[in-house]
């Protein structure tokens, strides 16, 4: 049995630190230069993401909406449609017309199913270049692939206001190029935390992906702000000069592995080859991935089907939610952006405590790793799919609905801790290639939640009609995470290694922090004597 304290080297922390820039490179690890590099990634990549969802009220021009007169009373038997009574309002003998503020009256005359095309393009080829991500990531590394997908998505940015001037359908193929680059960035991202972040510290540095809550919390407040005062072109050239700003950072400090890496300290190298050198096999760019063992695997398909149901409850708060505050609560637009915003903004905190408290269970052997996976994934989608059916049902109780809003969206970064951890718990060498697969599965439920919304309150949008998407929700959310109950493992799959076969020292050995009565979380025992299984 290996020692425990293998995995608690606290050494590198303990080094003198003489004023030099060779010491400061031995006081702050590099470990934590790619948390930060990870974190401000996913931070970018998302506010250049989300832009267009707040701007897009400020490009195209809306048909005012009627109001009725008689505010908000409802006759009998008639559910209810909004919460408020309509402000800015004109007045004729035929009618009454909501007047929209300047800033949200737009300048391009594009259709609700334009709009929807423009949003939407993002995220058919987003779900197409996951697997393209991975494949890409096995040959070229993470820095590349990673590096080359940020630029990509911010020369787009910088030309979608050039676009727009064109024609929407230029527009449409921008955004069309941004999602198959930025598609690439998780399976890139996940392929080097096999390589770099020792067992232990897995679930703490999966907390950096947490940047996407901070990139979403500050882009729909800042375009409030910058539309406001400068104009929605503005908001493209901000996102776009820090996404470029970025990825020169990036250039300069991100590395694949820890022995390619010029300024770490010896002592932190040796810690973290000690910690994940039988689990990976070097640098794997160029190894074969087994699609087929890949595609087989229960695990795997585990993993994607109950996210599936998370991310599903996911985007009903990212693009329904801020219709179903404005529709039926009657939030204007800047107001809607810090709303939408600040639940975000408080999910990366949560994630960290998630995080944290998931190693502790783990290193301190409370629960079994699996155990831990199964909890905090049941904490980030069931949980909030059931308070997201509750919202529905406090009617027009605006602190309450707000209050339960927000801790949903925060629960949701659990699974930080959860499933998304658990593919490099089963194969930290091919991270990557699984992370694609699993992403193809369930980002397909990020135009398909907001598809199934807009069909169920195309006709109206009362809160009677949001509680039907909020219970559909729900159902799915649930539904899917009992897959995983049932077919999640933390097992190291033996299709992890280079021809199926496990490193001898993985043979005689096993992870002391995921050893429990039941041997859960080791690697797989062989099922024959055979030492390799045609993928």
């Amino acid at each position: 049995m290996e020692n425990p304290q293998r995995y608690r080297d606290t050494t590198i922390y303990k080094q003198p630190s003489p004023c030099s820039l060779r010491k400061l490179a031995d006081i702050v690890p590099a470990r934590v230069v790619l948390y930060m590099l990870s974190f401000s990634g996913f931070l970018v990549s998302f506010m250049m993401r989300m832009d267009i969802n707040l701007t897009m009220v400020a490009m195209a021009k809306s048909v005012p909406p009627p109001a009725s007169a008689d505010g908000n009373e409802t006759s009998p038997g008639k559910p209810v449609a909004h919460c408020y009574v309509a402000q800015n309002t004109t007045w004729s003998e035929e009618n009454t017309t909501v007047v929209p503020p300047p800033e949200e009256l737009g300048e391009f005359d594009w259709s609700p199913a334009i709009q929807s095309a423009i949003v939407g393009s993002f995220y058919w080829c987003y779900i197409l270049s996951q697997i393209v991500g991975g494949v890409l990531t096995q040959y070229f590394g993470t820095k590349t692939v990673f590096g080359g997908s940020q630029l990509l998505t911010a020369i787009c940015s910088f030309l979608m206001p050039t676009a727009a001037d064109i024609h929407y359908g230029a527009m449409i193929a921008l955004r069309s190029i941004q999602g198959a680059a930025s598609g690439l960035t998780w399976p890139a991202m996940y392929a080097i935390v096999g390589h770099w972040i020792p067992p232990a510290e897995r679930s703490r540095f999966m907390s950096s992906f947490q940047g996407f809550s901070i990139g979403i919390g500050l882009t729909y407040p800042l375009c409030g702000f910058l539309i406001h005062h400068f104009g929605w072109r503005v908001v493209f050239y901000t996102t776009g000069s820090i996404g470029a700003g970025w990825c020169v950072l990036w250039y300069f400090f991100a590395f694949d592995t820890p022995a390619c890496h010029p300024r770490i300290s010896p002592q932190e190298l040796r810690y973290i080859e000690g910690c994940v050198g039988e689990q990976v096999v070097g640098g794997n760019e160029g190894m074969p991935v087994p699609w087929r063992a890949i595609l087989t695997s229960w695990p795997a398909w585990a993993i994607g089907i109950t996210t599936f149901g998370r991310i599903w409850v996911h985007y009903v708060f990212i693009i329904p939610g801020p219709v179903y505050m404005k529709s039926v609560h009657g939030f204007d637009i800047q107001t809607n952006g810090i709303l939408s915003g600040v639940p975000f903004l408080l999910s990366y905190l949560a994630s960290v405590a998630f995080c944290y408290l998931a190693d502790v269970l783990v290193t301190r052997q409370i629960l079994s790793l699996l155990n831990v996976r199964r909890i905090f994934t049941a904490v980030a989608q069931v949980v909030p799919g059931i308070l997201l059916l509750l919202v529905g049902y406090l009617g027009c109780n605006i602190v309450l609905v707000l209050f339960v809003w927000f801790v949903a969206v925060t629960l949701i970064t659990a699974a930080y801790a959860g499933a998304m951890a658990n593919i490099v718990d089963i194969a930290p060498n091919l991270a990557g290639p699984v992370l694609a697969f699993a992403q193809t599965i369930h980002m397909s439920a990020s135009f398909l939640s907001p598809i199934v919304a807009g069909v169920m309150t195309k006709d109206s949008q009362s809160l009677d009609a949001w509680r039907k998407v909020f219970g559909v929700a729900v159902c799915v959310s649930s539904g899917t995470y009992v897959v995983y109950q049932i077919f999640g493992t933390a097992d190291i799959q033996a299709w992890n290694y280079p021809d199926q076969k496990y490193p001898q020292s993985v043979r005689e050995d096993s992870q002391p922090l995921r050893e429990s009565p039941q041997k859960d979380g080791k690697i797989v025992p062989k099922r024959s004597g055979s030492s390799q299984v045609q993928a």
